[in-house]
């Protein structure tokens, strides 16, 4: 009645738990390059707010497709989330009125073209004569045409930017695809989160039927018991129920990474399931009594498991000290379930079984399976005979592994791991192909006096950056006050394209004049220029590099940047998203690894606890870092790059690993108090009891986190194989490699001063 109590308070707190709508912030809010990426929004606002439509088909230079195309801007202007659109349908071109000293605008064409000569004479006039344009909405060099759609800033952030991308602005494109025969290439930061978005929402579906469908199938198949597997299924459900509560009760957002914790529950949960009515049947073979049974399991294996859990949470408990809000939550909403998922299966399953009649014959054959007792009777063997053998085989792979350690490389972008088959994901390609990339990245520059921006000298100073971020081919073409003065100039001498660029101390006399008088220039400026005319933006954009390549790029820029502004006179500072979250890589990675190093000390604190003897926490952490070690050197020799979704796996597989031993260790020590210290005897014992539901654990546990290898997540198929991978490699270590040690070790750890005052009590085999 409690549990179904707290199950029913946690359902009502489901309706809070919902998807993110703002991006992950990985840095800390006071770090450096947050604190410089705020100031910018607050003289600039929410850069994070442009849709780009793009087209690359001449077909689209005929007058019924051509003005279909520029319907879209105008349909879409009419939407209270859109703060204003513009296509080529759009374009104003400066005209110099010299009577009144002021430019004028007047549109590129007046009426939409009837024929494809006028509709020619215009593709031909922009891109021939209004460079102003080139990069921003056409591609001269291909002939791609773009239309900009820019949000309203507000909502950039709110379920409002969900809602009109989903129902507004993809069925607008998909009904012009359909009437011209033309492909969209849709992108931008909203787009790419909403569409994002929903892909991991259906992802945490699919995981969870998933991992539902492949843990009760596994467990059936060892168990061949629908009663077994529908009181484990019962478990795990809630368990799901209570972490979509927890995360609704701590009012997190559901990201890419607490999407995870659903059917990690499920994995994790199942192995507790199966150590317990393992451990239940068992005892009911021995002596047939269902009371001494349960109350055994709850002692013997309860105890052991809460160690289990305890090492598994702590494992994701380390997150929580990486000072990254994303990784934080995870860490909290995790380890929190783990050990609810514990509490779960220690209660419901025993109070279930005590309801219901003894397990029957055909319920505890797959105790005596021939082929299990065959692997157990092997690894037996092999620890016997062989262990020279096993500790060659574990040198060599550990050489093998530090080679492929170095290989490795770090690396992280803010793309890579979106999936690659998604069309808005090829999108994304395209639109780095043909305008330079869609992350902005931004320079924002201090000119330290009021309107310092508009001298000549800080202008010159600007085209010397913008000349080197020509020379990089992996930013586009910038955007900035350069580029208005630059067509104020052409606009002056006729629109002359030859005059597109800055004017001379002379020339500035005579055209500064006609922008100020003009009307409208003043909202012109105001996108690059702040109030007080001391701070002005230079924006390009990047490709989807790695940090190892921006780094690199960093480098370069801050060469020009130094040289080209004196650091008396100027302040110009890198930020933008896409730099915020190259450096937060970095720092998330750095953090990660000192969480595996607090996981490690952490687990070996309880291995201190559980044996109170620094030889015993040695042996327990050999096997466990063997297979950490393996799977960073395949990291290294198949190319997989160091990032946060796969450094993520260290901690999570060892915390779940130690699982292992710590079951081994436990019943080992059972058998040794129970022998009078007879190791060998105490070692083989153990193999052959905690074996089977090592093994059946390790099943279920691989092809659970399998699972995630397919979602279309490059970060999450990483997770998945990886830690996998690790777990498979860590069972034959804790049943190959733990025995063989302790028993080469046997004069050194068998004693009763090793294991006084056990902290997993023992009840002898006569207890009732």
């Amino acid at each position: 009645m409690i549990l179904l109590a707290i199950t029913l308070f946690l359902s009502t707190q489901w309706k809070y738990a919902h998807f993110s709508y703002t991006e992950a912030n990985i840095l800390p809010e006071d770090h450096p390059v947050n604190v410089e990426y705020d100031h910018f929004l607050k003289l600039f606002g929410e850069e994070g707010n442009l849709i780009l439509l793009a087209v690359k088909d001449s077909s689209i230079f005929t007058p019924k497709k051509f003005n279909h195309w520029n319907q879209i801007s105008k349909a879409l202007s009419q939407y209270d989330e859109v703060d204003f659109a513009m296509s080529l349908g759009d374009i104003k071109k400066l005209k110099k009125d010299t009577k009144n000293k002021k430019f004028i605008v007047e549109p590129l064409f007046k009426k939409p073209p009837e024929t494809k000569k006028e509709v020619l004479a215009i593709k031909n006039e922009l891109f021939n004569n209004l460079p102003f344009f080139d990069n921003l909405l056409y591609n001269k060099k291909t002939g791609t045409i773009q239309t900009l759609v820019y949000l309203k800033k507000d909502i950039v952030n709110t379920p409002q930017r969900k809602n009109f991308v989903l129902h507004i602005l993809n069925p607008l494109v998909e009904k012009f695809e359909k009437d011209n025969d033309i492909d969209v290439k849709v992108s931008g930061m909203p787009f790419i989160r909403t569409m994002n978005s929903a892909n991991i929402k259906g992802e945490m579906r699919l995981f969870l039927g998933l991992a539902l469908f492949v843990t009760a199938f596994i467990f059936f198949f060892f168990f061949r018991s629908f009663r077994a597997t529908f009181i484990t299924m019962i478990v795990v459900s809630i368990g799901v129920m209570w972490a979509f509560g927890f995360i609704g009760l701590f009012r997190y957002e559901i990201s890419i990474l607490t999407a995870l914790i659903p059917p990690l529950i499920i994995v994790i949960g199942v192995p507790n399931a199966i150590f317990l009515i393992n451990k239940y049947q068992q005892e009911v073979i021995k002596h047939g009594n269902k009371a001494r049974s349960l109350h055994r399991v709850i002692t013997k294996i309860g105890n052991a498991t809460l160690m289990t859990n305890l090492t598994t949470a702590a494992g994701f408990a380390t997150f929580i000290f990486t000072r990254s809000q994303l990784l934080s939550e995870f860490g909290v909403t995790a380890s929190v379930s783990i050990l609810a998922i514990f509490i779960l299966a220690l209660l419901i399953i025993p109070i279930i079984y005590s309801f219901m009649p003894m397990p029957k014959e055909k319920h505890l054959k797959h105790l005596n399976k021939k082929w299990i007792e065959k692997i157990i009777n092997w690894l037996e063997n092999t620890v016997r005979h062989y262990r020279i053998t096993i500790y060659i085989t574990t040198v060599v792979l550990i050489i093998i592994s530090m080679i492929g350690v170095y290989m490795i490389r770090v690396s992280g972008s803010l793309l890579e791991d979106m999936p690659k088959h998604k069309q808005f994901a090829k999108d994304i390609r395209f639109e780095e192909e043909e305008f330079g990339g869609i992350m902005a990245l931004e320079f924002l520059i201090d000119t330290k006096k009021p309107q310092g921006v508009m001298k000549l000298s800080t202008l010159k100073r600007m085209e010397k950056l913008d000349e080197i971020i020509d020379e990089i081919p992996e930013l586009s073409k910038s955007v900035s006050i350069l580029n208005i003065v630059k067509y104020a100039k052409q606009a002056f001498y006729n629109n002359n394209p030859e005059y597109y660029q800055l004017p001379t101390r002379e020339e500035k006399v005579f055209i500064l004049p006609y922008v100020k008088n003009s009307s409208g220039s003043n909202e012109l400026l105001k996108t690059y220029i702040d109030s007080t005319g001391q701070y002005t933006r230079l924006t390009t954009f990047m490709k989807d590099i790695g940090t190892d390549k921006m780094e690199r790029i960093e480098e370069r820029l801050n060469a020009r940047i130094n040289k080209a502004f004196p650091k008396k006179k100027y302040t110009v500072t890198m930020t933008g998203k896409a730099l915020v979250f190259l450096k937060g890589t970095n720092y998330l990675i750095k953090n990660l690894i000192i969480s595996l190093g607090l996981a490690v000390l952490l687990i070996s604190i309880f291995m201190g606890w559980m044996f109170r003897n620094i030889r015993m926490i040695i042996i327990s952490l050999v096997p466990n870092m063997l297979p950490l070690l393996l799977t960073a050197g395949v990291m290294g020799y198949l190319g997989i790059p160091l990032k946060p979704s796969t450094i993520l796996v260290f901690s999570v597989a060892f915390g779940i690993s130690v699982d292992d031993t710590i079951h081994f260790l436990a019943k080992y020590r059972q058998e040794l108090q129970a022998t009078n210290w007879k190791v060998r005897k105490s070692v083989y014992a153990a193999l052959h009891e905690t074996g089977v539901s090592m093994f059946y654990t390790s099943i279920v546990l691989f092809f659970g986190f399998l699972v995630f290898t397919v979602s279309s997540f490059g970060g999450t198929i990483a997770l998945g194989g990886l830690v996998s991978g690790t777990l498979l490699v860590a069972m034959l270590s804790n049943l190959v490699l733990l025995p063989s040690l302790l028993l080469s070790l046997e004069n050194k750890i068998a004693n009763k001063k090793v294991f006084k005052e056990p902290s997993i009590d023992v009840l002898p085999d006569d207890d009732d």
